[in-house]
């Protein structure tokens, strides 16, 4: 997940990070340079575990201006 946010106060910034800190779907949080602001590994089961996760953790959060997400279709080569 992709997230792109309005705004750089250091509350915002510290509040969208505690709050996915919280997730437990949430499996890695970088801060990034440029965009977009933030790469963020999470782990569900389905898209409807997705869904909730977005409702209940990021949409929750202000300022959110947008989310790319991405789903892997194939492993071509793991990581070791």
């Amino acid at each position: 997940m992709d997230p792109r946010r309005d705004g750089d106060r250091e509350q915002r910034v510290e509040r969208f990070e505690q709050t996915l800190v919280r997730a437990p779907e949430v499996i890695e949080l970088r801060r990034l340079f440029d965009s977009p602001d933030y790469f963020v590994r999470v782990a569900v089961a389905d898209l409807a575990a997705y869904e909730t996760f977005l409702s209940t953790y990021v949409m929750t959060i202000p300022r959110i201006r947008n989310i790319t997400s991405h789903f892997t279709m194939k492993n071509v080569k793991p990581a070791p």
